[in-house]
C-alpha cells in the first residue's frame, strides 16, 4: 500500500561538461541517463529551467527527469524553477546524488533531513521552501581526509569502484516502481533484502 502521493520529478545531481562526465560527483546524472535509456527517452535542453529534461513513464506514472546544468553548487536554481512552474510539492520530488559517507555499491533512501555537507543538496535546501523531498543516496566512498574530498569527487572512480557504483545504480532502477508510486516502505524493504542497511 502506498503511503505517499508518488513522485513527479526525479532530479539527478552532477556537473555539466565532458570533463566531469565520468567523475564520482556525477553519479546522479549516471542514474538519470540509465532511466532515460531504459525508457527510450532523450534529454533536451530547457534554458528557463537551467537544465536538461525529459519525460518518461515509470510504473504507469508520468515522471519528469531533470539534470541541473548550472554546476553542482547552483543545483537549487534549476530545481526551484521547475517545481515552481509545475507547482510540485517537495514530497513529489526525488533527488539522486553521490554520497561520500557510504561505500561504493551501497544505495539508501531517505525522506527529508539536512544536506550532510553535500553542496548540491545545500543549494536545493536554500532554494526550496520545504525540505521534505526524497533522497536517493548512492555511495561513492570517502578518500579518508577532508582536504582530499574535492579532488576525489572530481576524479574518476577505479574500475572496481565504478562496477560497484553501477551495481548500486542497477539496484536503484529496480526500486523505482515502488518509489515513484509512493510506496517507500516497500522500496526500503527491498533494500534490506538486498543487504543494504538503511
Amino acid at each position: 500500500m502506498s503511503d505517499r502521493a508518488g513522485i513527479d520529478l526525479i532530479v539527478g545531481l552532477g556537473n555539466p561538461g565532458p570533463e566531469y562526465a565520468e567523475t564520482r560527483h556525477n553519479t546522479g546524472f549516471w542514474l538519470l541517463d540509465r532511466i532515460a535509456r531504459s525508457c527510450g527517452a532523450e534529454f533536451q535542453e530547457q534554458r528557463h529551467f537551467f537544465g536538461h529534461i525529459t519525460r518518461v513513464r515509470l510504473a504507469g506514472r508520468e515522471c519528469w527527469l531533470l539534470k541541473p546544468m548550472a554546476f553542482m553548487n547552483h543545483s537549487g536554481r534549476s530545481v526551484a524553477a521547475f517545481t515552481h512552474y509545475y507547482r510540485m510539492p517537495a514530497a513529489s520530488v526525488l533527488v539522486a546524488y553521490d554520497e561520500l559517507d557510504l561505500p561504493p555499491g551501497t544505495v539508501r533512501l531517505k525522506c527529508g533531513g539536512g544536506h550532510g555537507g553535500h553542496n548540491g543538496l545545500r543549494d536545493i535546501l536554500a532554494c526550496l521552501p520545504d525540505p521534505g523531498f526524497i533522497r536517493l543516496r548512492v555511495g561513492v566512498g570517502h578518500p579518508g581526509a577532508r582536504e582530499l574530498v574535492t579532488p576525489f569527487l572530481l576524479s574518476r572512480p577505479s574500475s572496481a569502484d565504478r562496477d560497484a557504483i553501477g551495481s548500486a545504480l542497477d539496484a536503484a532502477l529496480e526500486l523505482l516502481p515502488w518509489i515513484v508510486s509512493g510506496d517507500l516502505p516497500a522500496a526500503m524493504n527491498r533494500l534490506h533484502q538486498r543487504g543494504d542497511k538503511l
